[in-house]
């Protein structure tokens, strides 16, 4: 096989899932606008009031006509957030089934790639991680994810069943995805507290830029500090955007464990070695920030993405900055040899989620 180029980071609303999300009152939504235009309002007071929508979140046409138009391969899809915290246990359950069927189907039907065993789109499944959901039900959906063909992994928010990932009542959960062979892909929602962006207007950039990762970041370090890797050591996670400030502070995080008496005990291994336990898109948009990631646990452990469908071009026939930017960042990486720069662009990814 050639080198492809694999997406990991590349999401959609299936049909049914955009419906839902319409037929709500209340954030999160798709409302009509007097336009006619439709948005995606995920949180209270979006500054730009909501993402224009349309059929790139949906139709796997729009979705391989953006991976032809930019040379991608095979991508590895997943729902986009808002997750499905706004339902009650059983809508969760029930809708978060239904969705793992219908991504399985979305994946099942595209095209093969390159005229081989392979197909140009994978997926990743859901779960249904509410407050009150069962255990039964979180490890029946992850045995219904594991069972469908061409789902490799699953997507999930950093809020677990409401009290964080490192909530005692996710332990089955996390042994069950681990013995499945699933990767887990934690992306965030929520950022941090809104007071902290101020009162001066500075549109999406704050949340996003700095909300997002540092949601991200705090979010799989209280997983490390409860010792989840200790007794789950084949997780494998993948942390949206790079890993958030994580590998940038992960020797000041060591320093402080390590002057607390109560997390020293807890752990059995300095925190430097659970970095090198976790895997990283590489949607940094610089080869600074990918080179210090790969410093820190290795080029091995990360893999390209786009994060399509947003921030789209203004033309429809101009290539999108998250594409041409993040490959420009893999290419340019200083040390980086051949080998490396192709798995970072595919072949790491095909091995991780077991594509191969």
């Amino acid at each position: 096989m050639s080198n492809p180029l694999v997406d990991i980071h590349t999401h959609v609303y299936l049909p049914r899932y955009a419906e839902v999300l319409r037929s709500r009152a209340t954030v999160p939504r798709i409302l009509t606008r007097e336009d006619g235009e439709e948005r995606l309002v995920i949180l209270d007071n979006e500054p730009s009031g909501g993402r224009p929508v349309g059929p790139q979140y949906w139709a796997r046409e729009e979705k391989l006509r953006f991976m032809d138009l930019h040379g991608i391969d095979i991508s590895v899809v997943s729902t986009a957030n808002p997750w499905l915290d706004f339902f009650d246990a059983a809508e969760a359950h029930t809708i978060a089934k239904q969705l793992n069927d219908d991504m399985e189907e979305y994946c099942a039907s595209s095209p093969a790639y390159a005229n081989g065993p392979l197909k140009r789109i994978y997926g990743m499944g859901i779960l249904p991680l509410v407050p009150g959901i069962s255990t039964e039900a979180l490890l029946e959906c992850i045995q219904q994810i594991a069972a469908a063909p061409h789902l490799h992994g699953l997507i999930m928010g950093t809020r677990g069943v409401g009290k964080g990932l490192d909530d005692d009542a996710l332990e089955p959960v996390w042994k069950a995805i681990a013995d499945a062979g699933l990767v887990v892909f934690l992306h965030p929602h929520y950022g941090v507290d809104s007071s902290a962006w101020g009162e001066k207007d500075n549109g999406h950039v704050l949340p996003l830029a700095l909300g997002f990762p540092f949601e991200t970041t705090t979010a799989i370090t209280r997983l490390i500090l409860a010792g989840v890797y200790d007794r789950v050591p084949d997780l494998r996670i993948l942390l949206a955007h790079s890993g958030g400030t994580l590998p940038q502070l992960s020797s000041r995080l060591a320093s402080c464990i390590d002057h607390d008496p109560v997390v020293a005990a807890r752990l059995q291994h300095d925190a430097r070695f659970y970095l090198g336990k976790l895997f990283f898109d590489a949607v940094a948009y610089g080869p600074e920030e990918l080179g210090f990631v790969s410093e820190v646990a290795g080029s091995e452990r990360m893999m390209f993405g786009t994060d399509h469908p947003f921030f789209p071009p203004l033309s429809s026939t101009e290539k999108w900055k998250s594409v041409v930017e993040n490959l420009e960042a893999i290419d340019t990486v200083t040390g980086w040899d051949k080998a490396e720069k192709d798995g970072v662009r595919g072949g790491n990814a095909l091995k991780i989620f077991g594509i191969l």
